[in-house]
């Protein structure tokens, strides 16, 4: 798989990255116990599997309909990194993980498989995240590759929201005594996308 040190950092730089998804998974781990952080986390990254095929199945369609509109979304995902990275550089720090009310794990588990999959932006993110780092000259096909690709993403986040889950306590309470940790995580996650994004562009 080309590439694949590259994508790997990616995927970790967005995961590790403040947003919803683990903002939730602190949330429920720091209200609620280390069990219900590990079921959220489980449970966002289940949703991934539906993004993944939407996105495997799209591009493959697009592939095969027009090198040409492949390259163009190739540059559109570029563009979308760099955005990603612009927003970051602007935003005014991470939000704290607040209370929530106790519920079974079972629901928990749900609402956040439900959560992921309802989101458009992450289906959005997937279209044009994964072409990027796919081999369209290589002897697997462009479907296979996007699922193996997609399958890597999900298992790196399960492993970071499941210490974020299991330590939503100790990062819930040093995130409370830094109020501008998440500035400067936010800083450094902007200049990650925006060199990614650059350097996916730049790729042949």
């Amino acid at each position: 798989m080309p590439n694949f040190a590259l994508f790997l950092a990616t995927s970790l730089a967005i995961t590790f990255a403040p947003g919803p998804d683990n903002l939730q998974v602190l949330a429920r781990g720091i209200s609620q116990g280390r069990a219900a952080g590990l079921v959220a986390a489980l449970g966002f990254a289940a949703g991934v599997t539906f993004h993944t095929t939407l996105a495997a199945l799209g591009i493959a369609a697009v592939l095969r309909s027009s090198p040409l509109a492949f390259q163009i979304l190739k540059l559109a995902g570029a563009a979308y990194l760099v955005w990603i990275g612009v927003k970051a550089l602007r935003s005014q720090g991470l939000a704290a993980a607040g209370d929530r009310p106790r519920q079974p794990l079972s629901t928990i588990f749900r609402q956040s498989v439900l959560g992921n999959v309802m989101n458009p932006k992450v289906t959005l993110f997937f279209v044009v995240f994964l072409p990027q780092f796919v081999d369209t000259h290589g002897a697997q096909s462009v479907t296979l590759q996007m699922l193996e690709l997609g399958l890597v993403f999900m298992a790196q986040t399960v492993v970071v929201f499941s210490l974020f889950g299991l330590c939503a306590g100790t990062i819930g309470g040093w995130l409370k005594r830094r109020p501008r940790a998440g500035l400067w995580l936010d800083r450094l996650a902007g200049l990650t996308f925006i060199a990614i994004g650059i350097r996916v562009a730049l790729r042949d």
